[in-house]
Parts: structure tokens; sequence; C-alpha cells
């Protein structure tokens, strides 16, 4: 990805997060090797990862027709060869640590 390529990627990620209100709370990181076996078993080194939490279901789909998602996933799309997208139900109390399925 050029220099010029990320840095339309990420005015477009801020301006998602700023001009969609339903996006709560949103984190992106860089991996991380702690020297496990398991890091080399992975087929795709990923080296970021991005997380969006909404507050329902509703939110989601709100924030995925809102054009500053469409022009965010355009620039991401345009940006980089390979991708993982899921969208998951996560539930948790406020310090995360219970969960129900």
């Amino acid at each position: 990805m050029s220099l010029e390529e990320r840095g339309a990627l990420i005015d477009a990620w801020g301006a998602a997060l700023k001009d969609i209100p339903v996006i709560r709370r949103a984190r992106i990181g860089q991996r991380v090797r702690v020297g496990r076996s398991y890091e080399s078993l992975t087929r795709l080194d990923f080296p970021f990862a991005a997380v969006l939490e909404f507050d329902d279901l509703d939110g989601l789909r709100t924030y995925l027709d809102h054009p500053a998602h469409e022009a965010m996933a355009t620039r991401l799309f345009a940006a980089i060869a390979d991708t993982l997208i899921y969208d998951f139900e996560i539930t948790a109390d406020a310090e995360g640590k219970e969960f129900s399925v």
C-alpha cells in the first residue's frame, strides 16, 4: 500500500468514525507476535485488525448503509489484497467477563 493510499484510507476511516453516530467503539491494532507455535499455523498473515462495536443489529445495518462506510470500504478494498470481514453478536457484562450464547 502506498503512502497516498494509506493516507486516503486513514482519512476515510476518520470520516466514517466522525460521521456515523451508531459506531459505539472503534479499535484498530497491529499484530504482535509472542513466539508461540500457533503463529506459524495461520495461512494468511493479517498485520492489522479493526473492531467496530454497535449497540445492536440495527446499528450495524445503519453503519453498513451509510455513505461514509461506502467511501471507507472502497478505499479499503482498493488498498489491500486480502481481508477477512465478519459480523459477530457478542454479549458481555460491563467488565466483559460474562457471556451467553
